[in-house]
């Protein structure tokens, strides 16, 4: 069973992005495949929770068959994981749909004036180091009163990290260790920068290490990724266009082999920006820096740099799949292969590999119970692996997992992908030459 879209009415509802929007409705035939592979359908067991449920509600909304509201509470739950694209044999491009029609539905919707504040007050704050380190310094003080606060405000109090990293980050050119293989852009990120500076000292020093030298840009904006992936294509357009400024064809892409990023949600919305911008002015900017986006695990993988040191002791790796490398970037074999390499490791493949820690961007903010249930279930299934340590590449799926491995009173330790592969080099990370 096929569903068709009438394209020209459409047009005039989402312009460029319209014809994307269509194919993925019309591919959709139907199957069920992408059930099993839903977070949200295997835990609320509904038909339109599912990614094909939750199609058809769009292309009713899109037709005029249906009311947007009706349809906003089965696809808000919706945390963009892109599992169903991953599982779909049709080639369902599911995110070509989801996030233009998010765009439209926050301009149609109406929302308690509480709820705007807290959405936009959030992906404000996430977005800017300057006013997350200032959050953070409130929420260690309300800490203590996160159980008698609402779910809403309690959620981002149980997401602190367990200790704060201070380490300031640092900007400028790093030169690659031995012969230069290649230059990249790395971007420093923004909440990451707060939350676990210690992942971007750890990818300089692997990068260095396999000969890249590393530019890291101090005048760098938020990507606009996070907003993006929440519906609010304005606010990540506004941000998308400062960095398009910095990393754009008169900035610094034409000097660089690559624009590298360590956080997967980040690298994800950067590959989007040709849709982000579809029909826009900006477009074949864009679309040549999304061009040059690389995860940092693909592009190291791909330059074929030396394993490295061995561990002196044997290592236990259960590598978490982040849904936006896995699912949206469709990359699963370039951090296996990188942690495989070291000598020492034994790498463990968890139950569900497929289904969302929760995290999802701001999603364990706004649906703090569903992404609690479902950040339960994968802290459960990475330890039935007995890791001696949990690895992935995004700093959402990180912090996600580490919250819900306290609350089962573990002590494994959480790293990034890199992390791992800097302890194993065990030296000192370098710094910048001016």
């Amino acid at each position: 069973m096929q569903h068709a879209i009438e394209l020209d009415a459409l047009r005039t509802e989402v312009g460029a992005a319209a014809e994307p929007m269509a194919n993925a409705v019309s591919a959709c035939v139907h199957c069920g495949f992408c059930l099993p592979a839903c977070p949200t359908y295997i835990e609320l067991g509904e038909e339109m929770d599912s990614p094909r449920g939750r199609i058809v509600l769009m292309k009713e909304v899109l037709e005029g068959g249906l009311a947007l509201e009706e349809a906003l509470g089965h696809i808000d739950p919706c945390l963009g994981c892109m599992s169903c694209v991953t599982a779909c044999p049709s080639g369902v491009e599911y995110g070509e749909l989801l996030m233009p029609f998010r765009e439209l539905a926050e301009g149609g919707r109406s929302r308690w004036w509480l709820d705007r504040f807290w959405r936009g007050l959030m992906l404000d704050t996430l977005a800017s180091p300057r006013r997350l380190r200032r959050m953070l310094r409130f929420g260690r003080l309300a800490a203590p009163f996160r159980k008698v606060l609402p779910a809403r405000l309690a959620a981002p109090l149980s997401l602190l990290p367990r200790s704060a990293d201070r380490a300031e980050i640092a900007f400028g050119t790093f030169p690659a260790v031995g012969e230069r293989r290649a230059r990249a852009v790395l971007l420093a990120g923004c909440a990451q920068q707060v939350l676990a500076p210690r992942i971007h000292r750890a990818t300089i020093e692997v990068l260095t290490r396999s000969g890249v030298e590393v530019v890291v840009p101090e005048e760098e904006s938020c990507c606009g990724s996070l907003a993006f992936h929440a519906g609010d294509a304005p606010r990540a357009r506004a941000a998308a266009g400062a960095l398009l400024r910095v990393l754009g064809p008169t900035g610094l892409l034409p000097e660089v082999d690559a624009v590298l990023t360590n956080a997967a949600g980040c690298g994800s919305g950067l590959k989007e920006y040709g849709l982000l911008f579809a029909g826009r002015p900006e477009e074949e900017t864009a679309r040549a820096l999304a061009a040059k986006v690389r995860d940092v695990s693909t592009f190291l993988a791909a330059l074929e740099a030396p394993a490295p040191p061995p561990f002196a002791q044997p290592l236990r790796v259960v590598y978490h799949d982040a849904c936006h490398l896995a699912h949206a970037q469709r990359e699963r074999t370039a951090p296996r292969r990188l942690l495989a390499q070291v000598q020492g490791v034994t790498l463990v493949e968890p139950r569900d590999w497929q289904i969302c820690c929760g995290s999802a961007g701001i999603y364990n903010l706004e649906e703090p119970e569903l992404a609690a249930r479902l950040g339960r279930r994968k802290a459960e299934a990475l330890l039935e692996g007995e890791p001696d340590v949990i690895a992935s590449g995004n700093i959402g799926c990180l912090t996600q997992i580490e919250s819900h491995l306290r609350r089962l009173d573990s002590s494994v330790p959480v790293r990034h992908t890199m992390e791992v592969l800097a302890s194993a080099h065990g030296a000192g990370y370098p710094a910048p030459a001016r």
